[in-house]
């Protein structure tokens, strides 16, 4: 789940805006692995990993191109749809997989050597972020890492004025949602800034947060 800058009709469930907003295009998202998941994934040992609100399933295809066993979650049937062809089209089908369901709710018996979730925002519809962080960290195996990757300021400097009191979140509260126990070793929990694209092709600066747990 990513945020966007609609506004919903009252009644709207979810689920439906994010279908609605799926909708709108064909693709979304750029289908390229995310700048933080690509710098973390390659100092670890492939193994199962977990991508929760996969969205079109860039990061899971990227795992999977890189020897991991990856899983993909979306609340969005379209999103999960979509993943699965970019899957099979980047040869990875059968190293990968997606499921269609609520991350609020959705949970597994399988333990997972990498967690991950990047950019877990969705406005204006809001969803009980922190008790699905809390989940996240519970799907990670002893010795797995869980990586948690978030927008830390807005995205872009044209958001539509009802939406520029959304509050991101910080490491420190990111950290303190996820609940760990003592059996967690706190890896980085901070601020990093990088240099994307706009649409139009112009440098943008933006900040990401950064929280990384290893599960001993």
């Amino acid at each position: 789940m990513h945020a966007h800058d609609r506004t919903p009709s009252a009644s709207a469930s979810l689920r439906d805006w994010w279908e609605d907003r799926y909708a709108e295009r064909d693709g979304i998202w750029s289908g390229r692995v995310n700048a933080v998941l690509a710098d973390v994934a390659p100092s670890l040992s492939a193994g199962r990993a977990l991508d929760l609100g996969c969205g079109e399933g860039g990061d899971v295809v990227w795992l999977a191109e890189q020897g991991w066993a990856a899983t993909g979650v979306d609340l969005s049937v379209t999103a999960v749809e979509r993943a699965s062809r970019a899957a099979v089209a980047a040869g990875v089908s059968e190293q990968t997989a997606f499921v269609a369901a609520d991350l609020a709710t959705w949970t597994t018996a399988a333990r997972f050597d990498l967690v991950t979730t990047s950019f877990l925002h969705s406005w204006p519809v809001p969803i009980p972020r922190d008790a699905i962080l809390r989940r996240a960290a519970g799907f990670v195996a002893e010795g797995g890492h869980l990586l948690v990757t978030a927008h830390a300021a807005p995205p872009h400097a044209d958001l539509p004025e009802e939406l520029r009191s959304y509050r991101f979140p910080t490491p420190e509260e990111d950290l303190a949602a996820l609940g760990l126990g003592d059996d967690c070793d706190v890896r980085a929990a901070e601020l990093r800034p990088r240099t994307t694209t706009t649409p139009e092709g112009e440098p943008h600066e933006v900040v990401d947060s950064v929280v990384l747990v290893r599960r001993r």
